[in-house]
């Protein structure tokens, strides 16, 4: 079916002002000052009405699976179904395992990533999780991104954590030549994927790595860096060797020694830091815990994708500039996952939209060309996520 989608004020992320859409086939066919050229008997006309066209979020780690069991098996959180992501304008999801890459493990990802993309959702994962050796399907970290078409990556792999399999600089760096070049050989990002704790030792087996080889910088990604101030400044300085870094939108208390994701991304923007380099992720579905002395959860929240609308209204509102952000959540993740067809607005890209209203709402998501919310309201449900129990 064509659309032709009129009178948006397109962000691409740049904003490019008033344009006009030629949707079909899943792909932006056009886009135009002028609707001459473009209309067609064929096309269904959907007037934009002036408001602002993002592109679709891409949500770079969620545990998609669920995330969780750390406190019993009962604390396993559920699969994440597709309005969870839809609903917060993420048209991409990239999903991850965590603590418990046990009983859930590469397998059981692969099947929900290709269960989420058969109800019409951009979906990916890596291998492996938080410990080493890592799970995977093949075998075989450079098997599994080459021959299994979801996979980009490796990850989260835990460092600076009391959950983690404490690897060694020499397995960190064996981790990152597979990923490496398994990316050259497919194509894909080629990435390590890290998982960063509370732990005092920060980033520091990633800079010993970096000293110690020739593996580009873009290879290590580490997440979670705001979730104590100092592991952010390192993140910052990090990123003069190439790597990317990604901010999670947690909920942060008011004494926590935390950056909310928004105060860290205007933090990292106001740096000397590239701004192609930083990137905004969810953690949806991951399990948010808290620990006692002994390593016992005392709390446990979820983690959840509206978190990144949330994320973008909070910059909003204190002012920040919708082309200057926008990236964090769009291009910059397309470019450092190597999805060349998605996170910006231009002809011949995948056709993932989303119309912001005037209270910085997300009032239409498109995924594909497919509408899956409109004025506010989810048009498409996964198989199950309607029933209740």
């Amino acid at each position: 079916m064509l659309q032709l989608l009129t009178n948006a004020r397109v962000f691409a992320p740049a904003d490019t002002g008033i344009r006009h859409l030629l949707v079909g086939g899943g792909r932006i066919l056009a886009v135009a000052e002028k609707t001459a050229g473009l209309a067609t008997a064929s096309a269904t006309v959907v007037d934009v009405g002036g408001r602002r066209l993002i592109p679709g979020f891409i949500d770079g780690h969620a545990h998609v699976t669920g995330g969780g069991g750390e406190s019993g098996f009962a604390s396993r959180v559920p699969p994440q179904p597709i309005g969870r992501f839809t609903s917060a304008g993420v048209t991409t999801v990239v999903g991850v395992l965590g603590t418990d890459d046990t009983t859930r493990d590469t397998r059981s990802l692969l099947a929900q990533t290709r269960g989420l993309r058969e109800e019409g959702l951009g979906a990916w994962c890596h291998t492996g999780g938080y410990h080493l050796p890592p799970v995977t399907l093949t075998g075989s970290v450079r098997d599994d991104i080459v021959f299994l078409d979801p996979v980009i990556g490796v990850g989260e792999v835990a460092l600076s954590d009391h959950r983690s399999s404490q690897p060694t600089c020499d397995e960190l760096l064996r981790l990152a030549s597979d990923a490496h070049v398994a990316g050259m050989i497919s194509g894909k990002a080629g990435i390590v994927h890290l998982h960063l704790g509370d732990g005092s030792r920060g980033l520091d087996l990633v800079r010993q790595a970096l000293q110690k080889s020739e593996i580009p910088g873009r290879v290590f990604n580490p997440t979670h860096v705001n979730r104590r101030k100092a592991l952010f400044d390192e993140a910052l300085a990090l990123t003069r060797h190439g790597c990317s870094v990604d901010i999670t939108a947690f909920p942060v208390g008011e004494n926590e020694d935390a950056w909310a994701a928004d105060v860290a991304l205007l933090r990292y923007l106001d740096s000397a830091a590239p701004a192609e380099l930083v990137t905004v992720s969810s953690d949806g579905g991951g399990c948010l815990p808290v620990f006692n002395d002994r390593g016992e959860i005392t709390e446990m929240d979820v983690g959840r994708p509206a978190m990144l609308t949330k994320t973008l209204q909070d910059l909003l509102k204190a002012g920040a500039k919708l082309q200057a952000v926008l990236p964090a959540f769009t291009s910059n993740v397309a470019s450092l996952l190597r999805f060349h067809d998605r996170g910006r607005i231009a002809t011949g890209l995948a056709a993932d939209l989303v119309v912001l209203g005037d209270d910085n709402r997300i009032d239409d998501v498109m995924v594909a060309g497919i509408w899956h919310v409109r004025d506010g309201q989810q048009q498409v449900y996964g198989q199950f996520e309607r029933q209740q129990s």
